[in-house]
């Protein structure tokens, strides 16, 4: 499990991947979908939690759903991708950790405390997302995450029961890489760390 990947696997992942906004009209099968979550869920979260929720928006009916929810700028961005994947946090994750990760009551650390609850959803859901994002690049898709969303809206579309809150949104499918932007600058490792 030591070995580096190869330059174009990081390629992929990171040095050319970009965030899309505009799509081929290109279908993305339930397979792919699967395959999708089945590399996901292998990225770690604390104390193995899982606490990220994810509807896969593919339907036509599933996206009349959504786009009320969205900001302006991003409808057309949504609409046109041949799915979009909310992910979200479940807050009743900790119901799951007897099983999930059983060699002590980790259960316990959670029941009664809901600003430690929420704190651990998110972080660790966050987190997922991100695995999700990677996932979806591993597969040879393309990924648009977004925040722009009236997360009220969705949560009442989507999550109706209340445990369970949107974070964010990723369009994903087969990008148009001739309408990407040029690609932004980043921060040097001297402007954002250090080793102590």
């Amino acid at each position: 499990m030591s070995k580096s990947l190869d330059a174009q696997a990081l390629d992929t992942l990171f040095r050319e991947a970009r965030s899309f906004s505009y799509w081929q009209d290109k279908a993305v099968s339930d397979e792919q979908i699967r395959q999708i979550y089945d590399l996901m869920k292998m990225g770690p979260t604390a104390a193995n939690s899982c606490p990220a929720r994810l509807v896969f928006v593919k339907s036509d009916a599933a996206k009349a759903k959504l786009k009320p929810c969205l900001a302006e700028g991003n409808v057309d961005k949504s609409m046109s991708a041949a799915a979009v994947a909310i992910i979200a946090m479940d807050l009743e994750f900790y119901e799951h950790l007897p099983r999930l990760f059983p060699h002590t009551d980790a259960k316990s650390w959670f029941e009664g405390k809901p600003d430690k609850i929420r704190h651990s959803a998110f972080l660790n859901s966050s987190l997922q997302g991100a695995y999700l994002m990677m996932a979806i690049r591993s597969l040879g898709l393309d990924a648009g995450p977004m925040s722009g969303v009236d997360f009220e809206k969705l949560d009442a579309a989507f999550f109706s029961d209340g445990k369970i809150k949107s974070i964010f949104i990723c369009a994903f499918g087969y990008g148009v890489r001739d309408k990407l932007h040029a690609r932004g600058p980043r921060l040097a490792f001297d402007e954002a760390c250090r080793i102590e």
